[in-house]
């Protein structure tokens, strides 16, 4: 299975990166995940006009990866689901796609063409730490699917 996980954020290390590596070495016993970081001074400019003009300039840079494969998108607004709901998010794929926004969320027209919208919960992160949240969940997500007990 191939898993990317696109995001609107900048190129640059991070304290997460070391776990990020861990959790992508853990989940390649069952898929190959690539980290795809969008940003550009479209991004910067827009930031400074409105979030409706952030909104559209992420779309615009989500827009070539959307088509291909089974998309979800981490929105606030989406489903909470447990670790088994997402699991069944992965079951049976040849590939996923997720959707991590950026500060001002995304455009409902881009919410709409995703196959799930979902939640990492009520609280509020930073996309550095639903990263890390999210692969611990693919983890768990694959680990739940093979009988593991890392689940339990």
């Amino acid at each position: 299975m191939n898993i990317e996980i696109i995001s609107i954020a900048k190129k640059e290390h991070s304290i997460y990166d070391p776990l990020y590596k861990e959790l992508q070495k853990m989940i390649s016993r069952f898929a190959k995940v690539d980290d795809i970081e969008l940003f550009n001074k479209d991004v910067t400019k827009a930031h400074t006009i409105s979030p409706e003009a952030s909104r559209a300039v992420y779309t615009k840079l989500f827009e070539p990866h959307i088509s291909k494969g089974f998309s979800v998108i981490l929105h606030p607004e989406g489903k909470i689901i447990d670790s088994y709901e997402f699991s069944k998010l992965l079951d049976g794929k040849i590939a996923i796609k997720f959707f991590i926004g950026g500060a001002y969320g995304f455009e409902d027209s881009f919410l709409k063409r995703s196959d799930s919208v979902i939640s990492l919960g009520n609280i509020t992160m930073s996309h550095k730490i639903a990263k890390a949240v999210l692969l611990e969940q693919i983890y768990r997500g694959f680990s739940i699917l093979s009988n593991h007990p890392y689940h339990k």
